[in-house]
């Protein structure tokens, strides 16, 4: 039975992974700052020790995507996300090295607001805290893994989906819950998105063989057929469209107030704008084939 240490096991990914992990009869060795977890340890601030070695290491934990208010929430990505990545590294020197590393980063490194079917060879020119955070955990896992002739492999992966998913898509189903949901200059705009079931799949097929991967649905769905979906899920009433004119007003008065803004212009390009991952290495290489986001809504509860 091939032997895991997952990292971030109780977060939104990490809760997938386990479940997958285990159902397939690895045997998963969970780490977490929870108590629910194996080794329980805030690899923010301390190196974690081991009892005993991994085949496979699966770093799923890191501060997610967020806007900082403050210098000190500043910090925390590279607290979490750097030193993090950096304390696993050393306390995984103490044991017997794993065979195999796979780090789960995100599409932010590639610091795009728009974009086409962005490839893994694309520059890495995030300037913002989270992207940069990415940026350096991967240096930091390449060089690493490189050194200790350990199989790495970096996941990029876009906005997750699934069921009571955080950040950005959980905020649009609870707002299309409570009608409050617009789409704005009609929702035309493109994002990739992936399952997040699909991501566990894909990563105990892709963590003996190594590599960069970006990993998306393949669809890109718009704003508009994807809150049109979940409105149809959720019994409401189809999302009205804001103007792009009056979207375009508030977003000058948000660059006026500041931070307290909920919007701004750059708010505004970011969500009227494409921005697509090509995702066919995965493709091509192992016959990843995930589920469309769309289908998923149509038959699961969101």
């Amino acid at each position: 039975m091939k032997s895991v240490l997952l990292t971030g096991a109780t977060g939104f990914l990490g809760l997938r992974l386990e479940n997958y992990l285990k159902s397939n009869h690895f045997n998963v060795t969970s780490l977490s700052r929870s108590s629910k977890s194996n080794v329980v340890c805030d690899i923010s601030k301390f190196k974690p020790i081991f009892i005993k070695g991994f085949d496979t290491v699966i770093h799923a934990a890191g501060k997610a995507h967020s806007i900082p208010k403050n210098e000190i929430e500043e910090q925390e990505f590279y607290n979490v996300n750097v030193k993090g990545t950096d304390n696993l590294l050393r306390g995984l020197e103490k044991a017997s090295l794993p065979k195999e590393f796979v780090f789960i980063s995100s599409v932010s490194v590639y610091g795009l607001v728009s974009g086409k079917l962005v490839n893994e060879e694309a520059p890495l020119l995030a300037k913002d805290p989270y992207g940069l955070s990415k940026i350096a955990a991967e240096q930091l896992v390449l060089d690493w893994c490189s050194q200790n002739k350990v199989i790495c492999t970096i996941l990029r992966l876009p906005l997750l989906v699934g069921k009571k998913a955080p950040g950005n898509l959980g905020a649009m189903v609870k707002a299309i819950n409570r009608g409050y949901y617009f789409n704005i200059a009609g929702g035309v705009a493109k994002k990739s998105m992936v399952i997040a079931k699909d991501v566990a799949k894909f990563t105990a097929v892709v963590a003996p063989f190594g590599g960069v991967y970006n990993l998306t649905d393949g669809v890109h769905p718009s704003f508009k057929s994807l809150s049109a979906v979940i409105a149809t899920s959720k019994n409401k009433k189809q999302p009205l469209s804001i103007p792009f004119i009056l979207v375009k007003i508030l977003g000058f008065v948000g660059d006026f107030l500041g931070n307290k803004a909920p919007i701004n212009t750059l708010k505004i390009k970011k969500i009227t704008s494409n921005l697509t991952f090509d995702d066919s290495k995965a493709r091509n290489l192992f016959k990843f084939k995930p589920e469309s986001v769309l289908d998923y809504f149509k038959k699961n509860e969101i």
